[in-house]
């Protein structure tokens, strides 16, 4: 759970705390700090909307399976990292 702020929420803030909003793991405080900030920015709220659709979206999406070839050459891809340390 993020750290209680103490000074008022910008939108950065704002922005990084709607995951937990829309989990619903937010403290009492920071949900009435941050439901302060969306009443007065236009701008969070459309955000707030579109990441709630978005989100809403995504989890009706229904999974697709990886085509075995790229399978393949992401396993390659990745091992080839990890041997050289860039993972």
């Amino acid at each position: 759970m993020p750290p209680e702020p103490k000074t008022p929420l910008t939108c950065q803030d704002a922005i990084g705390l709607l995951v937990d909003f829309l989990d619903q793991t937010l403290g009492d405080r920071l949900v009435a700090e941050l439901e302060r900030h969306l009443a007065d920015c236009a701008p969070c709220r459309a955000y707030l909307k579109t990441y709630r659709k978005t989100r809403d979206l995504t989890a009706r999406a229904a999974p697709a399976d990886m085509p075995a070839e790229l399978r393949t050459r992401l396993r390659d891809f990745l091992r080839d990292r990890v041997l050289r340390g860039d993972i």
